[in-house]
């Protein structure tokens, strides 16, 4: 039987507890959960409270948490994906994908090619969206800790703050071979936008102790690259 998972951005303990109304509507008109239908509440803590749903009602939701227990355990890779930003969707299936697949921190970036232009209230928005597909996606696939999805970015102030053990541009004209690096603890992944970055943009990043590598002879698009570079270097340095 699966057991449906719900993020509250509050403190927990057992007993009884009120849900907040958007998760209360949820429960009780999306999936029309019942009194007794088990569940898991979490806060980005690392932990785990399961429980049971113990009222419906039209406004309001009841559910009783029992002790907790640990969540499932973060990659021992620690990824800060930067991501240029893309239209709509797009955007949207990166960022839940790359919190399925282990994701720590991502950043979307600005840069020469991309196309979304956001500033002040737009890019607020835009990055309360997102951060709500990383929640949404962690309450799918397991994870305990919801990774930040931070403000939109400049590729420069974005190159300059990165501290990773080792940082790598994506990039399908190099030779560089994944096997040849040492395993890193903390990785910094920088993604460029479907026009791909300049080259400029690659010596920038270069310059800022970025290796460039490819992933595959094939270009990728701006939606699937972090899915595979990020399914790989878990496969390499992770926990898959």
């Amino acid at each position: 039987m699966r057991i449906s998972r719900f993020y509250l951005n509050t403190a927990l303990s057992e007993g009884e507890l009120r849900l907040e109304p958007d998760v209360a509507h949820y429960i009780g008109r999306v999936l029309r959960l019942t009194p007794g239908a088990p569940v898991q509440i979490f806060n980005g803590t690392g932990r785990e409270w399961p429980g049971e749903v113990l009222s419906v009602g039209k406004r309001e939701v009841m559910v009783r948490l029992d002790a907790p227990r640990s969540g499932v355990a973060e990659s021992p890779l620690k990824v800060h994906l930067g991501q240029a930003m893309s239209r709509g969707e797009r955007m949207d299936w990166a960022i839940q994908k790359a919190v399925e697949l282990g994701a720590s921190e991502i950043t979307p970036l600005h840069t020469e090619r991309c196309e979304v232009k956001l500033q002040g209230e737009r890019a607020d928005k835009r990055q309360a969206h997102w951060q709500q597909i990383a929640i949404s996606a962690c309450e799918q696939c397991g994870r305990s800790v919801v990774p930040p999805v931070n403000s939109p970015a400049s590729l420069a102030d974005w190159l300059a703050a990165l501290n990773a053990d080792l940082k790598l541009v994506l990039h399908h004209r190099t030779e560089q071979s994944l096997a040849t690096l040492s395993r890193p603890e903390s990785l910094g992944l920088l993604i460029g936008p479907e026009g791909g970055l300049s080259d400029a943009e690659i010596s920038q990043a270069e310059r800022a102790g970025f290796k460039a590598a490819r992933f595959g002879p094939r270009v990728l698009r701006t939606e699937t690259a972090p899915v595979v570079a990020l399914s790989v270097t878990q496969q390499l340095w992770g926990d898959f």
